[in-house]
């Protein structure tokens, strides 16, 4: 996943550590897929291009970013070892479809090392694939502190936005019952993002459903607000909570995933997903929170993306360290 021209915000959280990578160094070359349509032709690109660079930069390590299909594709790419990050889905892919789950003890059995962007999602990962236990780092892709800067608070009373897409494991229909039953005519949530649920949130008292917009207009959406809100069903990690975070806004977070591991109670609140009450219960909490909010800008600033670029690196370097490729790896051009 990486910005296109189609989808900009295809993948930011990618683009943001390979620009972090740079600035401390490092020549990159990419082999990526840049947009959401194209079905699976686009993976057939990417292999293909992959192997084309690998032939022409002869890179000492390829990194990878999902363990399938992007994982088999850089094993597949070079003779150079290969470090793959899993991000969410594609563990979950891995534990519910058992051809995805064994192409998934491949890429674990080969690479050099194994990167989860959460806690809770290695265990995840260990508990559906046995050779990633005990092997598998954890290093998140970090927030750019200095693009999200701490912004005043709105003159509003209760403001509340979520950002992510319109779909069921976001959760976003319970949310709107949630702040339904707040009651306060002065309340708002404003809704950034599409998908199927729109119909379910339009019409709403108090919600204004804005619809996708360009990644660098979330900010403004995010200063207008008072409290970020992402009761996701499951997080793997919760990117734009800690973007939210570095601008200074509590948030309103799942306890269900990676957000246990960064939201603190003096950043936000963490509820059960499925308790339309304690979402409620929630939403009233974090709006007593201070905002801007200095907890959880120091959260953030501690996961701040250059930080996480160190760790990477040294992950990278050591795996041009390790010990030369199986025999059984393809060839570049395989």
């Amino acid at each position: 996943m990486y910005p296109g021209p189609e989808d900009p915000d295809f993948g930011v959280f990618v683009e943001g550590m390979e620009h972090a990578l740079r600035e401390r160094g490092h020549e990159i070359e990419r082999a990526v897929v840049d947009r959401r349509s194209g079905g699976k032709r686009r993976y057939v690109e990417l292999a293909r291009r992959a192997r084309a660079v690998a032939r022409a930069f002869r890179p000492d390590v390829v990194y990878a970013h999902f363990l399938v299909p992007a994982g088999l594709v850089a094993a597949r790419a070079s003779r150079a070892p290969f470090v793959v990050t899993a991000h969410g889905q594609d563990v979950a892919n891995a534990a519910g479809n058992a051809v995805i789950r064994r192409a998934t003890r491949s890429v674990c059995r080969r690479a050099a090392a194994v990167i989860a962007v959460s806690g809770y999602l290695r265990d995840e990962l260990e508990r559906a694939v046995p050779e990633a236990r005990g092997r598998t780092e954890v290093v998140d892709c970090g927030v750019d502190v200095e693009r999200f800067p701490v912004v005043p608070a709105p003159d509003v009373p209760a403001s509340y936005l979520f950002v992510g897409s319109l779909i069921e494991r976001k959760n976003v229909v319970r949310l709107a019952d949630a702040f339904e039953r707040l009651g306060e005519a002065a309340a708002t949530l404003t809704i950034v993002g599409d998908g199927p649920l729109r119909p379910a949130l339009e019409g709403r008292r108090g919600v204004e459903v804005v619809g996708a917009v360009p990644n660098n207009r979330v900010r403004e959406h995010v200063a207008a607000s008072r409290v970020v809100c992402q009761p996701s069903l499951v997080e793997p990690f919760g990117q734009a909570l800690l973007e939210a975070m570095a601008m200074g806004r509590p948030v309103v977070a799942t306890a269900i995933g990676g957000p246990r591991e960064f939201v603190t109670a003096q950043a936000g609140v963490l509820v059960d997903p499925l308790d339309v009450d304690a979402i409620t219960t929630g939403l009233v909490a974090a709006a007593k929170l201070p905002c801007p909010n200095p907890a959880a800008r120091a959260a953030a600033e501690s996961h701040d993306v250059r930080r996480q670029a160190e760790k990477i690196e040294a992950i990278l370097e050591r795996a041009t360290r390790s010990s030369s490729p199986p025999a059984s790896w393809p060839r570049a051009g395989a």
